[in-house]
């Protein structure tokens, strides 16, 4: 199956599901992270639960990353997007899942990595 969509409409749905799959995989990880933190956490029984998230994840960063490539003509840039991504929504994330605020170099990354994002994109 070849989709045909508009080469501006396909590089928007890229970074559209490259972040979703990134926040779907970051939330499993942190969520399932967080729940084993407890002394009497059971590794498989959230790990079991976690799994589906993560899948879900994988595949729309697969999807992303393929019509990505297709869109974009340049592998970097989808790594760009993905990576961006990670900057963007894993202290967000982690935020609310875990009530902790992010560090100096974290917030400094998170600003070096949207700088990078839109240099990625329009440069």
């Amino acid at each position: 199956m070849h989709l045909k969509i508009d080469n501006n409409m396909s590089k928007f749905l890229t970074i559209l599901i490259i972040f979703t799959g990134e926040v779907f995989a970051i939330f499993a990880e942190v969520v399932a992270a967080k729940y084993y933190s407890f002394d009497n956490a059971k590794f498989f029984n959230i790990f079991l639960k976690a799994l589906p998230i993560i899948i879900i994840g994988c595949i729309l960063l697969l999807f992303g990353y393929m019509l990505g490539l297709r869109s974009f003509k340049n592998i970097w840039i989808v790594s760009a997007i993905s990576i961006t991504s990670i900057l963007i929504s894993e202290p967000i994330i982690n935020y609310f899942v875990t009530h902790q605020l992010p560090t100096t170099g974290a917030l400094i990354g998170f600003i070096l990595g949207i700088l990078g994002f839109f240099s990625a994109i329009f440069f």
